[in-house]
């Protein structure tokens, strides 16, 4: 009889572990379809499947051109944008003004020192986009907090009929502009509030070096009357007539004003000064998370090609292998050789000096 028990137990407790190892399995299934689905989940969380519907993405940009390119990732995220135009310059002023309190989520197009500057104080966040890893090193910041969109290039518009009139010759290089005949004649915009006039002080002084730049830039300062508070300026001031020379940066747009309005733009013989246009999300700002979003997506090809369009009309070059600007007649051999690594950290000390040389003249 005992043995009977024993045997009805045995099997009892066969079954039992049978049925515990046919559970377990399953159970491990489980887990791992499930993470498997967490995972292809994240994987999946791209810009065109992320849904930010009922939040704002604040931009501070440098032109109401990028409108389109916005709308774009409006409608792909339900996010909506909202920009402010303002200068690079004013940017990093207004920050500091404000205690480092950040005015948007996303900084877009400026001058690259302001946002070397701005890393160095402290209000730009960290991230680096799984799409920027095509971008050549000199165009992103190694720790990134920076990076670029495109290179701005700067040239002359002039207007040759204003300087006939005047016996004066069209200007073909930046010594000619030092020239006593030209003053009151040319006009450009404080390189502390515009970044790609900032880039002009520091291309010039990377093509001459430092005491024949700064005896350049004293010459150049008796010719210009005053200096223009916009980037914009220039151009404007030539379109109207009320100069016949501008430091202008030089893209698509240029040339059909210059077309339409019987001007002309020169390429200045000695060397044309260039400035990555920059991109950074700042710090502590609101829709961080939708700043990063954005930021992904313009890298992405097809958004590169309609920047390419946008920025073309405007300013800047593109920087992404295989997406390529408007053809401008960019002579590439001219850009001057800069030091990137320096457009930073002495764009302090260059803007005092600059305030020196300059300090007779307003901005207005």
């Amino acid at each position: 009889m005992k043995k009977i028990i024993m045997l009805i137990i045995s099997i009892i407790l066969i079954f039992g572990l049978v049925a515990c190892n046919d559970n377990a399995p399953s159970d491990q299934n489980k887990e791992v379809k499930e993470q498997e689905q967490t995972n292809e989940s994240s994987t999946n969380e791209t810009p065109g499947n992320i849904d930010f519907t009922g939040k704002t993405l604040n931009v501070v940009t440098t032109s109401e051109s990028y409108v389109p390119l916005f709308e774009k990732f409006t409608e792909e995220t339900g996010a909506k944008v909202e920009f402010l135009s303002m200068s690079s310059g004013e940017v990093i002023s207004r920050i500091k003004a404000e205690g480092g309190k950040p005015m948007a989520d996303l900084w877009f197009g400026g001058g690259i020192d302001a946002f070397m500057q701005a890393k160095e104080d402290g209000i730009l966040e960290q991230y680096t986009s799984p799409e920027i890893e095509t971008v050549l090193p000199q165009y992103k910041d190694s720790e990134g907090y920076w990076l670029s969109k495109g290179i701005t290039v700067v040239g002359f518009m002039v207007n040759p009929t204003l300087l006939e009139e005047k016996n004066l010759e069209v200007p073909k290089s930046w010594k000619d502009l030092a020239d006593a005949k030209y003053k009151d004649e040319i006009i450009m915009s404080n390189p502390s509030i515009s970044g790609t006039n900032y880039a002009v002080v520091k291309g010039l002084i990377d093509l001459y070096g430092e005491e024949e730049a700064w005896n350049y830039f004293q010459k150049l300062n008796d010719n210009i009357p005053f200096y223009g508070k916009r980037g914009g300026d220039p151009q404007e001031k030539v379109v109207a007539g009320e100069f016949a020379i501008g430091i202008i940066p030089v893209a698509k747009k240029p040339f059909d004003i210059a077309s339409e309005n019987g001007l002309e733009i020169i390429w200045p013989e000695e060397g044309i000064p260039w400035v990555p246009e920059g991109v950074a999300i700042f710090k502590n700002g609101e829709g961080v998370d939708v700043a990063k979003a954005f930021v992904d997506f313009m890298l992405k090809d097809e958004n590169q090609e309609l920047l390419a369009e946008l920025d073309g009309k405007d300013g800047a070059q593109m920087i992404k292998p295989g997406i390529k600007g408007y053809e401008i007649g960019l002579p590439e051999d001219k850009l001057i050789t800069q030091d990137l690594s320096t457009f930073g950290t002495l764009r302090e000390s260059i803007l005092n000096k600059w305030q020196e040389v300059t300090k007779d003249k307003e901005s207005r």
